[in-house]
């Protein structure tokens, strides 16, 4: 059986649904497929801020997720030993509060929404192959159902939204121009809160080199999210559970904010998960979410930039897809956009998500945040992309917050030095990271793409492995 629609989305959950929502209100026919069926859960991290309230906004998803009765994050804090500031969010676009959002509602209220909109989103439904013309440009994929039956979409562009490991960037061939390996890992479970009082408080804690984080959830729980150095990763592959209550133990404001909750889910587990950014579009292909971009996820960027990008995906292309052309160079567009933006915040993350120790530089920094009347919400600004991570941790300040440390008598002057040297060298490495970005960029695109082979076509889930943080 074949069928004809102007776009064939693979995957339903955050980007797939957005540029589903964004084609559809403009007039374009739409079939997204995915071999999930909704609701249901997909290893996410799942927590929001103002500016993800933004996003969901523009896509007209808001009352639905709403709905889901999470409660509304309007603090915010961070802590180590002896210190923590907390405040309020930044207002981003009149939002003035987070959340957290389990991913079987929230997903199921994006799907709710594309069908609202006019796109049809089919469940329980795998992509096994691209079509493609005489020339190479894909024009539409094959599909296997649950039952067995198969068939084909034609289409005039091809949308992979299918996570990290997408099939559609593995059937282009497509490959990571920039890449970076988590050191740390993730385990994370859900707890019935005991505490309603504090269920408008968000909370991280950094620990050694422990960093740990408690954030409240719709259905009365909370999620305790633990990201230990990757090194740990055997301790938590012989006994994840007694692995798990360690790192509560250790942690003295982290295991008083568990006391009392009951744990009601299994420990669950992600060992690896690099950051990368992917040649993300071809000739009738693009890729988009985590198929084409994945940040470490200790800044819990994912879902907001799977969101906007995945929108901005469907309005840039909506006008072209009757001119290949003028199709491929919105698309081309749409990349570089999406790097532009993300660029910063990809380098910020994959910075957090170093498994170093609190350092005396890191100690100074939250005591100077703790002490001044908005000082949470300065660096809030940077969690929702108002400022820059270079203008909250400007140079001047950095010399402030040194200065303080060499003054603090329990401070090693060696370990100090050492610090400053190494975070000299991350940063000149970050400043050219940033120059080579563009043209490490353009090398990946003139590389010849190499499609595997008929022999590698197995079936692969539509929307296989975890998904945005």
């Amino acid at each position: 059986m074949t069928e004809h629609t102007d776009v064939v989305i693979v995957g339903s959950r955050c980007a797939g649904s957005a540029a589903a929502i964004a084609l559809a209100r403009r007039g374009r026919s739409v079939v997204a497929l995915d071999s999930a069926t909704f609701p249901s859960d997909t290893l996410s991290t799942h927590l929001f801020f103002t500016h993800h309230w933004a996003e969901l906004e523009r896509l007209g998803a808001t009352s639905r997720v709403l709905e889901l009765g999470a409660p509304l994050h309007t603090s915010a804090g961070l802590g180590a030993p002896g210190v923590e500031s907390v405040g309020p969010s930044s207002t981003y676009e009149g939002f003035a509060a987070g959340a957290c959002i389990r991913r079987p509602g929230l997903d199921f209220a994006l799907v709710e929404t594309a069908r609202a909109a006019g796109a049809e989103v089919r469940e329980h439904v795998r992509v096994t192959d691209l079509l493609r013309d005489s020339a190479g440009r894909v024009t539409g994929v094959r599909y296997r159902r649950r039952t067995g039956e198969t068939g084909e979409i034609t289409a005039k562009l091809v949308i992979g939204a299918d996570g990290r490991r997408s099939t559609v960037a593995r059937l282009v061939g497509t490959r990571a121009h920039h890449s970076w390996d988590n050191q740390r890992m993730m385990a994370y479970a859900y707890y019935e809160d005991a505490h309603p009082d504090r269920r408008h408080v968000a909370m991280q804690w950094r620990y050694d080199d422990d960093l740990v984080t408690v954030f409240p959830c719709d259905g009365g729980q909370l999620v305790a999210l633990q990201m230990p150095p990757v090194r740990r990763a055997d301790e938590y592959r012989a006994d994840r559970v007694a692995a798990y209550e360690a790192t509560i133990d250790r942690i003295p404001p982290y295991a008083e904010r568990l006391r009392g909750c009951t744990r009601v889910s299994n420990v669950l587990v992600s060992y690896n998960h690099p950051s990368y950014f992917r040649h993300s579009h071809g000739p009738g292909w693009a890729l988009a979410g985590d198929a084409g971009h994945f940040k470490d996820p200790v800044t819990a960027q994912g879902i907001r930039d799977a969101l906007r990008f995945g929108r901005l995906l469907g309005e840039a292309v909506a006008p072209w897809l009757d001119e290949p052309d003028q199709l491929d160079r919105a698309v081309a567009r749409w990349e570089f956009d999406r790097d532009a933006q993300c660029l910063p915040m990809y380098q910020w993350a994959n910075s957090l998500g170093r498994d170093d120790t609190v350092s005396p530089i890191e100690f100074a920094a939250y005591r100077w945040f703790a002490a001044r009347a908005g000082g949470f919400t300065q660096i809030a600004d940077v969690f929702n992309r108002i400022a820059s991570p270079q203008k909250v941790f400007s140079p001047g300040r950095l010399v402030r917050w040194t200065a303080a440390a060499v003054r603090d008598p329990g401070v090693d002057n060696d370990e100090l030095w050492r610090t400053l040297r190494r975070d000299l060298r991350r940063e000149l490495e970050r400043m050219a990271e940033q120059r080579m970005f563009a043209r490490r960029r353009k090398a990946s695109a003139r590389q010849p793409l190499t499609p595997p082979s008929s022999t590698e076509k197995e079936v692969v889930d539509a929307a296989p492995g975890p998904r945005s943080a």
